[in-house]
């Protein structure tokens, strides 16, 4: 006597039909979407402890605090990513800009040169660097904004004067957003500095991030890339 071996005859329920019919259909989408597809516009702050935020909490720097204002505009795919480092010189731009290319930002805030001055450093070598890195950056596809930079007077009325000019001069070179002043209406100033009279404290980076905004909502408007909720 030969045994027949049934084959199970699974049956399943209309309810994990649609289940698996929507997971079909979500893989298909996946599979047709261009690979080049971002879910949010990303904006990286290249800077130095200006940037990083040095004395004060991580989230009361002035990138940081730019969320919730880009927010209350309706932007609110945008990410924001600190590249600030405490002590860093325009000599490191280049290097770090290469690092930050894994995140395929789409705009550079760009925020270098204050040491340069602070050190007495050689401001043809600072306008290379800077140069270079506006270049690689550009190649890359990504939108710049540049922020200017101002030493005290007392390194001199010459080295200060030319330190001042080559900011300008390169935002000018490559037709790039241009931010004449990152700490204005807070340098000198001891109610939104710390004790060094040097870095922002909370209040003063409240007022930097206040007077980048314009800048990066007029970088956005460029790409055109994010997309304000309510339109």
């Amino acid at each position: 006597m030969i045994s027949k071996t049934h084959t199970p005859i699974v049956f399943f329920s209309p309810c994990l039909h649609r289940y698996f019919g929507a997971i079909l259909f979500i893989f298909f989408a996946m599979a047709a979407m261009p690979g080049n597809l971002k879910a949010q516009t990303a904006i990286v702050f290249l800077g130095d402890s200006l940037t990083a935020g040095y004395g004060v909490e991580a989230q009361e720097a002035f990138p940081a605090l730019l969320t919730p204002l880009l927010s209350a505009r309706g932007y609110t795919d945008v990410k924001l990513i600190n590249a600030g480092i405490s002590g860093s010189t325009t000599a490191s731009a280049l290097s770090r800009l290469k690092w930050y290319q894994r995140a395929k930002p789409d705009i550079l805030f760009l925020a270098l040169g204050a040491n340069d001055g602070l050190r007495g450093l050689s401001l043809t070598a600072m306008e290379a660097h800077l140069d270079v890195t506006i270049k690689t950056a550009l190649s890359s596809g990504m939108t710049i904004i540049l922020a200017g930079m101002e030493i005290p007077p007392n390194y001199g009325p010459e080295y200060t004067r030319k330190f001042k000019e080559v900011f300008p001069a390169l935002a000018a070179k490559y037709s790039i957003v241009f931010m004449p002043f990152l700490l204005q209406d807070v340098a000198g100033l001891s109610k939104y500095n710390q004790m060094d009279g040097i870095h922002p404290n909370k209040a003063g980076h409240l007022i930097v991030a206040a007077n980048v905004l314009p800048y990066i909502v007029n970088a956005l408007n460029i790409i055109e890339a994010p997309v304000k909720s309510g339109n």
